[in-house]
Protein backbone atom coordinates (compact mmCIF):
# COMPACT_ATOMS: atom_id res chain seq x y z
CA UNK A 1 0.00 0.00 0.00
CA UNK A 2 1.42 3.46 -1.19
CA UNK A 3 0.65 6.54 1.34
CA UNK A 4 -0.12 9.72 -0.09
CA UNK A 5 -1.05 13.31 0.80
CA UNK A 6 -4.32 14.71 -0.84
CA UNK A 7 -4.43 17.58 -2.89
CA UNK A 8 -8.28 18.36 -3.05
CA UNK A 9 -9.63 20.39 -5.57
CA UNK A 10 -13.29 21.84 -5.17
CA UNK A 11 -14.62 24.33 -7.72
CA UNK A 12 -11.55 25.21 -9.14
CA UNK A 13 -9.56 26.11 -5.59
CA UNK A 14 -7.04 23.94 -3.64
CA UNK A 15 -9.15 23.09 -0.58
CA UNK A 16 -8.56 20.74 2.21
CA UNK A 17 -5.51 20.88 4.77
CA UNK A 18 -3.26 21.63 2.03
CA UNK A 19 -5.45 24.90 0.83
CA UNK A 20 -5.48 26.21 4.53
CA UNK A 21 -2.04 25.36 4.92
CA UNK A 22 -0.98 27.60 1.69
CA UNK A 23 -3.76 30.25 3.06
CA UNK A 24 -1.67 30.78 5.99
CA UNK A 25 1.98 30.59 4.61
CA UNK A 26 0.65 33.20 2.46
CA UNK A 27 -0.43 35.65 4.65
CA UNK A 28 2.42 34.73 6.81
CA UNK A 29 4.77 35.94 4.13
CA UNK A 30 3.12 38.93 2.87
CA UNK A 31 1.99 37.72 0.00
CA UNK A 32 -1.87 38.04 0.54
CA UNK A 33 -3.63 40.25 2.97
CA UNK A 34 -7.23 41.82 3.82
CA UNK A 35 -8.33 45.38 3.86
CA UNK A 36 -9.25 44.89 7.48
CA UNK A 37 -9.28 41.55 9.46
CA UNK A 38 -13.13 41.43 9.44
CA UNK A 39 -12.88 41.23 5.87
CA UNK A 40 -13.89 37.50 4.23
CA UNK A 41 -11.85 38.36 0.98
CA UNK A 42 -8.20 38.52 0.29
CA UNK A 43 -6.11 40.74 -1.98
CA UNK A 44 -2.95 39.89 -3.41
CA UNK A 45 -0.31 42.40 -2.23
CA UNK A 46 2.43 43.91 -4.30
CA UNK A 47 5.27 41.46 -2.74
CA UNK A 48 2.85 38.76 -3.74
CA UNK A 49 2.87 39.55 -6.89
CA UNK A 50 6.73 39.75 -7.28
CA UNK A 51 6.96 36.04 -5.67
CA UNK A 52 3.78 34.68 -7.31
CA UNK A 53 5.37 35.73 -10.81
CA UNK A 54 8.17 33.85 -10.14
CA UNK A 55 6.64 30.68 -9.30
CA UNK A 56 5.13 31.05 -12.73
CA UNK A 57 2.15 31.85 -11.93
CA UNK A 58 0.03 34.11 -14.98
CA UNK A 59 -1.92 36.87 -12.21
CA UNK A 60 -3.06 38.24 -15.64
CA UNK A 61 -5.75 35.65 -15.40
CA UNK A 62 -7.11 37.15 -12.21
CA UNK A 63 -9.39 40.05 -12.95
CA UNK A 64 -8.74 43.17 -10.66
CA UNK A 65 -11.59 44.49 -8.37
CA UNK A 66 -11.76 47.96 -7.03
CA UNK A 67 -11.46 47.71 -2.59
Amino acid sequence: MTLIKPAKVCFEHIGGKLGNLLLEAFVEKGWIAKVNPDDKHYYITDIGQEEFTKFGIDLSLIKSEKI
